[in-house]
């Protein structure tokens, strides 16, 4: 049996333990029914599921690139909305998500997560900034890596349970809701349709047309998130693989515009 079976069979027997087994195991036979019919063994086989320190996915690996991840948001963001030409709901729509990636890094590196970034300092390629089609491309694709950590940390958090794990899982949940929205509002902005999916994308294959990304699996295993930015071109305190610049978490997030209460309910998670 796959270990996404032995895993499925566990919970099942452990939710049920009131059946019989021959009820339990008419009800694993479904459940791998249906997790084969949906293509969606490699959900409960990959690292996602993995315990004990064999797994990329611990809480440290997570926050760390959680953090990371979102010092290159607000940097990509902030300096986004100075010198891309955008139509005014748009470039509202950037300066929010420039606050709202900067608080999610200020709760990352909180005393109640404890996450630290591996670096501040990140290579960002000119081509982001060049035109306003690549600026919202880019955030389509980088908001999708991040919808896919965050999924990734919701799953690793919640399987380490008590009362920290969930509190853990909710608040990647709660980020993964934000990275959905900003997601969905550069691809309106690219006139295509901005919920343009019933489930936000995990492992699976990016299936939305026109992307660089599209047709490129996600991933399982929290590192890759980084591995994917840098085959954007993005470097994390070295140079990128493409022509760009150097930017410092420090000094850009000093301009990051605070748009303000009521227009962004700045309000975290509890």
């Amino acid at each position: 049996m796959s270990e996404a079976m032995n895993f499925v069979n566990k919970v099942i027997d452990e939710e049920n333990k009131d059946k019989s087994a021959h009820t339990r195991r008419q009800m694993v036979a479904g459940a791998g029914a249906v997790i084969g019919g949906l293509g969606l063994a490699g959900i409960a086989s990959g690292d996602a599921f993995a315990q004990g320190r064999n797994s990329p996915n611990t809480p440290e690996n997570i926050t760390t690139v959680a953090a990371t991840a979102e010092v290159l948001a607000t940097i990509v963001n902030t300096v986004g909305q100075e010198r891309v030409p955008l139509d005014p709901v748009t470039f509202q729509n950037v300066r929010a998500a420039a606050i709202e990636e900067k608080i999610h890094y200020d709760v990352l590196t909180s005393d109640a997560v404890g996450g630290t970034p591996a670096t501040k300092r990140i290579w960002v390629p000119n081509s982001v900034f060049a035109s306003r089609e690549n600026f919202l491309t880019t955030l389509v694709v980088g908001d999708q890596i991040f919808i896919n950590a965050y999924l990734l940390g919701v799953t690793a958090f919640a399987r380490a349970g008590a009362l920290t794990g969930s509190r853990f899982a909710r608040f990647a949940a709660e980020f993964m809701g934000a990275e959905a929205v900003h997601r969905a509002l550069a691809l309106q902005s690219l006139g295509r349709l901005g919920n343009d999916r019933v489930f936000m994308r995990f492992g699976g294959r990016e299936e939305a047309l026109g992307l660089p990304t599209t047709g490129q699996a996600g991933f399982y295993d929290i590192r890759q998130a980084v591995t994917q930015l840098q085959a954007a071109g993005f470097g994390f305190g070295a140079e990128g693989s493409q022509p760009g610049a150097f930017y410092e978490y420090d000094e850009v997030s000093r301009r990051t515009p605070d748009i303000g209460f009521p227009l962004v309910n700045t309000r975290q998670p509890v």
